[in-house]
């Protein structure tokens, strides 16, 4: 089958990709893979990426930074989790760690026992290990450090 695929030129789709950088944060990645769904060879590819990051429509620092906040503060996604996910957006180790610092470390713990007391009160088994093991699984799920949650379990379940 002829499958015929609607060309753009490099400044109709520079301005598709303006909006689409606007409308919400975006990784290199991200844009890059929109560049090539659309089916722009790579010489375009660079220039409209090159366009962007001059504008300021795409900015990795800024992306990894409100990418940390946003998972923290609304997924209750721990470190590992998101560190995990910036590094399959390749991200670099330098924005990474400029992320992490948008977690403030007492807003963490906090949040970090505010979930694992909420999930413990909705877990109904009587079996002790059993109930460490499920709010354990939840919690690395999430993407929590492993000894901050043992140790939460240990406070809580005696």
């Amino acid at each position: 089958m002829n499958y015929s695929r609607k060309s753009y030129t490099v400044n109709e789709v520079t301005k598709k990709l303006e909006r689409y950088c606007m409308y919400q944060e975006r990784c290199h990645l991200e844009v890059i893979t929109k560049l090539q769904t659309i089916g722009m060879i790579p010489e375009a590819t660079d220039l409209i990426i090159t366009h962007l990051i001059k504008n300021d429509f795409l900015n990795e620092e800024r992306f990894s930074r409100s990418f940390a906040r946003g998972k923290f503060n609304f997924k209750n996604w721990g470190k590992v989790k998101i560190v995990g996910e910036l590094q399959r957006r390749n991200i670099s180790k330098f924005n990474i760690k400029l992320a992490m610092d948008e977690i403030d470390e007492e807003d963490y713990l906090q949040k970090l026992d505010w979930l694992a007391r909420k999930r413990l009160h909705q877990i109904k088994e009587a079996n002790l290990q059993k109930r460490r093991k499920k709010l354990a699984d939840y919690l690395f799920y999430r993407g929590w450090e492993r000894d901050l949650v043992y140790s939460k379990i240990s406070e809580l379940i005696a």
